[in-house]
């Protein structure tokens, strides 16, 4: 099983990072076999243009080792930090370039995280705007990691106990369901019912 983390910051050395080694970590360790991170920090991935449909080399050179990753992953973790209340624009562009070919009917959870008591609108953007045409298939349960520079660190000393406890059990919980989502929808991809030439986009 191979679960491919996506953090969804620009910046270097983030908090999203952090986050996403630490689920690689949890993850590897009896959850699944596999646990790739996509992480989005420089801005790996130009926005997206119309080179991408005409099957552009420069895009085609860039984006075929990621469409195998994502391809070959049977679900995602997508971590998010809430910018102005908002998801990262290299976040929004990574759902522009990517769709139903490479994360289509497949299971994903939210990681939100917050500098402070934010995080919850990243979340409603994210299950309203970036599921339609790449038929990725969130999760009911997600994690808001607020105040995230006191969770989740390597320097037990640099942690809220109280907090980073709570948010470890929860973590481990919830990707136990996500394995089982992909479980489920593993079965539900190769029933065939999924493949369609006639309804390409979601409505």
């Amino acid at each position: 099983m191979k679960i491919a983390i996506i953090s969804g910051s620009h910046r270097e050395n983030s908090q999203s990072s952090k986050v996403a080694r630490h689920y690689q970590k949890v993850m590897l360790d009896g959850i699944c076999d596999e646990a790739p991170i996509i992480d989005l920090a420089n801005n790996p991935l130009p926005l997206w243009d119309e080179g991408i449909w005409d099957g552009d080399e420069k895009w085609t050179t860039l984006l075929t080792p990621y469409r195998e990753l994502l391809s070959s992953s049977d679900g995602f973790v997508v971590v998010t930090p809430e910018w102005h209340g908002q998801v990262p624009a290299g976040l929004k562009n990574f759902f522009l370039i990517f769709g139903k070919n490479e994360l289509g009917n497949k299971p994903a959870k939210i990681v939100s995280i917050s500098s402070a008591d934010g995080g919850a609108y990243p979340v409603a953007e994210l299950r309203m705007s970036s599921y339609k045409n790449s038929r990725l298939c969130y999760i009911p349960e997600q994690i808001i990691i607020r105040n995230v520079e006191n969770v989740l660190n390597d320097n037990a000393d640099d942690n809220d106990e109280s907090a980073d406890g709570y948010f470890k059990e929860r973590i481990i919980w919830s990707l136990n369901i996500l394995k089982q989502y992909v479980i489920a929808l593993k079965q539900v991809r190769e029933s065939g019912v999924t493949e369609t030439d006639k309804f390409g986009n979601g409505m």
